[in-house]
């Protein structure tokens, strides 16, 4: 069902994109309804404009808190045109048909960003005023009264639409289709809802919702596979600056979520050591800590080279060219740094699909979420390494063991349960992830510290939960683990820490568990 647009209130905070699309609604001989700076915009433009406040009766009050809100304004947008009575008392109040409205909202996530900036420290009260200033009321109930209405007219609430908007105009003369309108209140909808949900978090920040999909979509290649369709919802600007290659894929989005994630547990430490990592499917399948960044890289990619082949490389250093020129030498997908000097650079571009990131600011996220039958589980995440430090065994670890252990955790940490890490001088050199018993994942992580000549001996061992049984323990010992670190809460603990004390191992229990599936 075909409508033709005959008159268009705008209000808009965003003005830029505005002037072709009001010039072509006056070409087209359209009414236009205006409020505040948006009314004067297009008289700017020496196009005539009707004030709303001459529909209502009343000025803008309240200091521009209320202007749109009125029974004439929401009746012509609400309005059923098949509806006599509808009709009837539009006649009656004086109220005009509108067919077209242009409305975004006041910028709340940009003014909670700047009102919770170094620059606003030790202001509070100025910056909650910033913030409730810019929870727009009249702006998402006329977007919502238009979308509901969307059978007689068209709704556009964000500049993101207005290059489609001004095609549409000039292909049909004003003319839109009950599909196109659909389209756009299908848009608006989804718009206020992320709207509505950034100010609850705002409001209870430790309830942030899963359905708080961000504005800014990206419509990717493909999914998962090929015969997927993907679309990535947020600002990657925000956390990136991408200084070469391709287009980041979904898997390579959820790879890099896995790298950030991980580089972000050796920030803010104070130490000054350089941590190199190398993801694969979202596991660490290598990593190590060094005085260097080429020495960290090494030591990360020899822990597994075979695994290292197309995956995901990340460190919280500046890569210089030493380390570019070793990075060069086999296939990755991405590479994520605090910074590129420029001949490290020039040697990391040579490959023209390559993707090489900045990373900016991690992620101030609180919770995950992911989709599970008809509904959507979330959680905190999961922070921290560990509880306490509990020595269990037949001897306190040593200082070097101390670090191991704790690097180990953190790794552990980060690869699919059941998971096993050992570490030896701060790299990973052998892990089993994924598997449906510990011990499997224990046998994996021996064979692979075998399979690249590591020396087990004098190693440790990190399991992401308790072990059931004293068999990892055995295992572990007879292929020369000298330290355990484990969360405990099995009620056979005490088999474990007993095969410990007799064999002068040294067992952590932290309380804190680090599953993850």
């Amino acid at each position: 069902m075909q409508k033709k647009i005959s008159s268009a209130l705008i209000s808009v905070f965003y003005k830029d994109g505005l002037e072709p699309i009001v010039k072509e609604l006056h070409h087209l001989g359209i009414t236009i309804y205006s409020t505040g700076g948006t009314q004067k915009f297009i008289e700017d433009l020496d196009i005539p404009c009707v004030p709303v406040e001459s529909l209502t009766s009343y000025p803008s009050i309240l200091g521009g808190r209320v202007k749109t809100l009125h029974p004439a304004v929401f009746g012509g947008i609400l309005g059923r045109r098949d509806v006599p009575q509808d009709i009837s008392e539009m006649k009656e109040y004086h109220i005009p048909v509108i067919d077209l409205v242009i409305v975004d909202l006041y910028p709340f996530e940009e003014t909670l960003a700047q009102a919770t900036s170094s620059s606003f420290a030790g202001n509070a009260e100025e910056a909650e005023k910033m913030i409730i200033e810019k929870i727009d009321i009249g702006g998402p109930s006329m977007i919502r009264a238009a979308a509901k209405n969307h059978k007689d007219l068209l709704v556009v609430a964000a500049k993101s639409d207005y290059a489609s908007l001004l095609q549409l105009l000039v292909d049909q003369k004003g003319e839109t289709t009950l599909q196109q309108r659909r389209a756009f209140a299908a848009k608006a909808f989804e718009i206020v809802m992320h709207y509505d949900i950034a100010i609850s978090n705002y409001f209870n920040p430790e309830a942030v919702s899963p359905l708080a999909l961000p504005a800014t979509k990206q419509v990717l290649r493909y999914g998962e596979n090929p015969h997927q369709q993907g679309v990535f919802y947020g600002d990657l600007d925000k956390v990136f600056d991408k200084l070469h290659g391709k287009e980041l894929s979904y898997n390579n989005l959820v790879d890099v979520d896995a790298a950030v994630q991980l580089i972000q547990e050796f920030s803010g430490s104070g130490d000054s050591s350089k941590v190199f990592a190398i993801i694969k499917h979202t596991n660490v399948c290598g990593i190590a800590s060094r005085s260097t960044l080429k020495e960290a890289w090494d030591a990360a990619l020899a822990g597994d080279p075979e695994s290292a082949f197309g995956g995901v490389l990340v460190c919280n250093g500046t890569v210089d060219k030493a380390t570019a020129e070793a990075i060069n030498e086999i296939f990755f997908e991405v590479l994520i740094a605090d910074g590129y000097q420029a001949d490290a650079l020039a040697i990391l571009q040579t490959k023209k699909n390559r993707i090489l990131l900045t990373l900016k600011a991690a992620p101030e996220t609180h919770t995950q979420s992911k989709s599970v039958l008809n509904g959507v589980l979330t959680q905190e995440n999961d922070k921290g390494n560990y509880a306490e430090w509990k020595e269990a065994g037949g001897r306190e670890a040593t200082a070097a063991e101390k670090e191991d252990l704790s690097f180990a955790n953190i790794v552990c940490k980060h690869l699919k349960s059941n998971a096993i890490a050992l570490v030896k001088n701060k790299q990973l050199i052998g892990k089993g992830c994924g598997q449906t018993s510990r011990i499997d994942s224990l046998r994996q992580s021996v064979e692979k510290a075998k399979q690249f000549n590591f020396e087990l001996n004098g190693a440790v061992m990190a399991s992401d939960a308790f072990f059931p049984f004293d068999d990892c323990v055995k295992l572990g010992h007879a292929a020369g683990i000298t330290a355990f670190i484990q969360p405990g809460g099995s009620i056979r603990d005490k088999d474990s820490i007993a095969y410990c004390e007799q064999n002068k191992l040294a067992m952590v229990i932290t309380g804190l568990r680090h599953f993850k599936h």
